[in-house]
């Protein structure tokens, strides 16, 4: 039995074990454990909703860890206490994940002001959304005022942790070229900043050349608007040049929602997450039903026989579930 009083007093003390094992308790998917987890939150929500919320994203190669490890050594020695947490979407498809983002991050996992999980969370996309949104309930309480949400994978991970963010940051690379390309619409239609990467040596005029045709392309897509732009930046996270001028953007976006932007935002966000929510519990009861448990192994067999189509399928589960 988790003692959720004592548990609750550690992470809002700050204890490093304690806020370990609440997000153990939060991303577990074991019935007491998610009873247990609703009662720690409960308890902690109060103490939580203070922090700057970033979410990170980038393309393959761009550097994702050297830039957060930068970013948050940056912010740890401006006196700010640090939480990065890492959204694994890989997991939703083989129930792995990428475990290495302490060993990535070796200077910033030794400061006592920050603190770095990985979230190995299998399932859904829901269950990714679950987990990570509680976690940084957990770290809020606990007194880190900047959490970044890195996502390691890509594709809808990443609409998945904007919606979970203040401020959504695409790191990019200098490409020749038609620099949008290899770029989806999608990612640049919830990005709030975008930086490129890597913007040193005999690549920073590159890097320059890329972030000017970027912002010009940027501009002909909000024309006409009075929403925020997104600016590109140009950085080097090895050389730690330009992290200040990347986090200055980041403030400034939020300045520019203002106080009741920032809140309505989260409160649309709360919205959406009590409707994945309900999606995860939904899938998670269908999957541990006995009933359902039943007639799972012979509906298998009869959709991959070609005798049962899918859709016919899905409504025995849904028969067998409602019994």
């Amino acid at each position: 039995m988790t003692d959720v009083e004592a548990l609750a007093d550690g992470v809002l003390a700050a204890e490093r074990s304690a806020i370990s094992r609440a997000i153990t308790l939060v991303e577990s998917s074991r019935n007491d454990h998610r009873t247990a987890a609703r009662q720690l939150l409960e308890k902690l929500a109060p103490h939580a909703g203070g922090a700057v919320r970033v979410g990170i994203s980038g393309v393959p190669g761009v550097g994702k860890s050297t830039f957060i490890e930068a970013l948050g050594t940056y912010l740890v020695d401006e006196g700010h206490r640090v939480g990065v947490l890492a959204v694994d979407p890989s997991s939703v498809r083989t129930g792995g994940s990428v475990l290495g983002d302490k060993t990535r991050m070796a200077n910033l996992s030794t400061r006592s002001e920050a603190y770095i999980r990985p979230s190995p969370s299998a399932g859904t996309l829901g269950g990714v959304a679950r987990a990570t949104v509680q976690a940084m309930t957990v770290l809020e309480a606990a007194g880190f005022d900047v959490v970044l949400v890195e996502t390691v994978g890509v594709g809808q991970s990443e609409i998945t942790v904007a919606g979970m963010v203040d401020t959504f940051l695409f790191l990019t690379l200098a490409r020749t070229g038609d620099q949008l390309q290899g770029i989806k619409k999608g990612i640049l239609e919830i990005a709030d900043v975008i930086a490129v990467n890597k913007a040193d040596g005999s690549r920073e005029q590159e890097a320059e050349a890329t972030a000017k045709d970027l912002a010009g392309a940027l501009r002909l897509v909000y024309a006409g608007t009075s929403t925020w732009v997104p600016p590109v930046l140009t950085c080097s996270a090895l050389e730690r040049r330009g992290i200040d001028t990347v986090w200055n953007r980041i403030i400034r976006h939020r300045e520019f929602l203002g106080k009741r932007g920032v809140d309505e935002k989260r409160a649309q966000q709360q919205l959406d997450f009590m409707w994945a929510l309900v999606r995860d519990e939904l899938d998670h009861r269908l999957r541990t039903d006995a009933d359902v448990a039943a007639v799972r192994a012979e509906l298998r067999d009869d959709v991959l026989s070609g005798r049962l189509p899918a859709v016919a399928a899905a409504d025995r589960i849904l028969q067998a579930y409602d019994a």
